[in-house]
């Protein structure tokens, strides 16, 4: 069985799972960076203080580029030592995802509750003008709710008094001036009754399962570069194989 056509078959497979594992790398280099341009404000709702996760993205993603062109370098070149250390790098690389994904499933409960106390602090400091002012002002129009759990949330705010329930808030911007949002009486027949918080949990309930399948997925996969790393390098030692 170890056989030079056996060694070419392998160093095939491991190329083609190092491209694959190589555009997993720039698809995660590509989400750090957008995450950091697009989604800074909503990111500061959902933590206490200022996030890496970003940066976490955008530096996992510049590593796993590296190695995966490290990996093909290996395998084409045909060095055992090379390709343990690419193993070793796939097996730390699994247990990283493996923890990361086991984390977030658990402590989902807790993200929610840092969600609630974050984004309830910044609807009571709201003042249209912040960063986190700007957050809640987006993530209203977007989801199309109001408040916490829903419009009356506005009401214990330090914005109420003085100018009412953001505009945000309106289902219909051209049939909501700053008089109606200052009456406690016609505001809520102009705005969304829906809480915010509600929605932005169910969604996280309902798609907590999904992403930690494809992360556990995709740590998993990792087991499949280690297996064939480690089989190339074995049969090559085995084999004394070069190539030319």
């Amino acid at each position: 069985m170890e056989t030079k056509p056996v060694i070419t078959c392998l160093k095939t497979l491991l190329i083609v799972y190092s491209f694959v594992f190589w555009i997993t790398g720039a698809i995660l280099l590509a989400v750090g960076v957008w995450g950091k341009l697009m989604l800074g404000p909503y990111i500061s709702l959902i933590a206490d203080n200022s996030t890496n996760a970003p940066y976490v993205l955008i530096g996992t993603g510049t590593v796993i580029i590296v190695f995966g062109l490290f990996g093909c370098f290996a395998t084409c070149r045909g060095s055992p030592w090379m390709l343990k250390l690419y193993a070793m790098f796939l097996s730390l690389v699994f247990l990283a995802e493996l923890v990361a994904g086991i984390s977030g499933f658990v402590f989902r409960h807790e993200i929610k509750g840092t969600f609630h106390r974050t984004y309830t602090d910044a609807v009571l400091n709201y003042n249209a003008e912040d960063e986190a002012s700007r957050a809640v002002d987006n993530l209203q129009h977007r989801l199309r709710c109001c408040g916490v759990y829903n419009y009356t949330s506005w009401l214990a705010s330090v914005y109420y008094p003085s100018n009412g329930i953001p505009a945000s808030c309106c289902f219909n911007s051209s049939d909501c001036n700053p008089e109606d949002l200052r009456n406690a009486t016609v505001a809520p027949s102009k705005v969304y009754h829906q809480g915010c918080y509600e929605l932005v949990t169910a969604f996280m309930e309902t798609n907590m399962a999904i992403i930690a399948g494809v992360t556990f997925g995709i740590a998993f996969s990792q087991l499949i570069g280690m297996l064939l790393a480690c089989c190339l390098s074995r049969i090559i030692t085995a084999n004394q194989y070069e190539m030319v």
